[in-house]
C-alpha cells in the first residue's frame, strides 16, 4: 500500500537564490501546516538561504475536524505516543527524502522543528534515520520513541528543547525526561524552560530557536 503524500505551505529562501538549508516545521495535534509556517517568516532574516516547508499531517483530527493529526490521541500515555509515532514515521521519512531531493540537499543541511505532537515526530524520525538531520528543535513536546539509530550517540543531531513551565497539556517534566535520556546516549542537548508560558511558543523561545538553527547551520557550513 502506498504511503500518503504530504504537502503544505512553503517559503523560498529570502536570499532569492537556491536553498542551502531546509527547515521542516511539524505542527501539533489539531492544527495544520499553516500553524507553523509563520516561524519561517520570523527566522528568514537569520536564515536567508533556508527553504521552509510546513506539511499538513496525514490524518484528519478526530477531535478537531478542521485540523490534522500525526496520530490519534485518546489516552495520552507513553504507549499511545510510541505506537503513534511508529505508524507515522514512514510517511514523514518519505516526505523528508522527497524534500531533500527536491532541493538537492543532504541531511547535513536539514533541521526538523516540531511543536507538541510535531516534536514527538521530529525526535522519533530524526533520531532513527540512518543519516540524521543536523538539528532538531522541539517546542512543548516529549520523547515518544526509544528506537534510535545504532550510532546516534556519535553522529546524532544537535538538539534544543524548549518548554513552558505552565504547560498543562504536556508537563514540563517531559523536557527533563527527554534531556536525561538523550544526554545518556551522548547526544548534545540544549534546553530552555520558558517562565510563565503554557502550551505555546513565546517571543523569547522563538528567538532562541532561530539563533540555535543559525548556529548549527553556520557550523555545518564551516566544516
Amino acid at each position: 500500500m502506498s504511503l500518503p503524500e504530504l504537502d503544505g505551505p512553503r517559503l523560498a529562501p529570502a536570499s532569492g537564490g537556491p536553498a542551502k538549508q531546509l527547515v521542516i516545521l511539524l505542527h501539533g495535534y489539531g492544527a495544520d501546516g499553516n500553524d507553523l509556517i509563520g516561524l519561517g517568516r520570523s527566522w528568514a532574516p537569520l536564515l536567508p538561504d533556508a527553504a521552509f516547508v510546513s506539511p499538513h499531517a496525514p490524518n484528519a483530527c478526530a477531535m478537531s475536524p478542521m485540523g490534522r493529526e500525526w496520530f490519534p490521541l485518546s489516552f495520552r500515555d507513553a504507549e499511545e505516543y510510541a505506537r503513534g509515532v511508529a505508524e507515522a514515521k514512514p510517511i514523514l521519512n518519505a516526505f523528508i527524502d522527497t524534500e531533500l531531493q527536491r532541493h538537492g540537499l543532504t541531511e547535513k543541511s536539514l533541521a526538523l522543528v516540531g511543536f507538541s505532537q510535531g516534536t514527538m515526530m521530529s525526535l522519533a524520525v530524526g533520531l532513527s534515520r540512518e543519516k540524521p538531520p543536523a538539528a532538531i528543535l522541539g517546542y512543548s513536546g516529549a520523547l515518544a520513541a526509544m528506537d534510535f539509530a545504532a550510532d546516534i550517540g556519535t553522529t546524532g543531531p544537535k538538539i534544543f528543547l524548549i518548554h513552558g513551565d505552565m504547560d498543562q497539556v504536556i508537563p514540563v517534566e517531559a523536557l527533563t525526561m527527554a534531556r536525561e535520556q538523550l544526554t545518556a546516549l551522548g547526544l548534545s542537548v540544549d534546553w530552555h524552560i520558558a517562565k510563565g508560558v503554557a502550551h505555546g511558543i513565546d517571543q523569547e523561545g522563538l528567538m532562541l530557536g532561530g539563533g540555535f538553527l543559525k548556529s548549527v547551520f553556520t557550523a555545518e557550513t564551516a566544516v
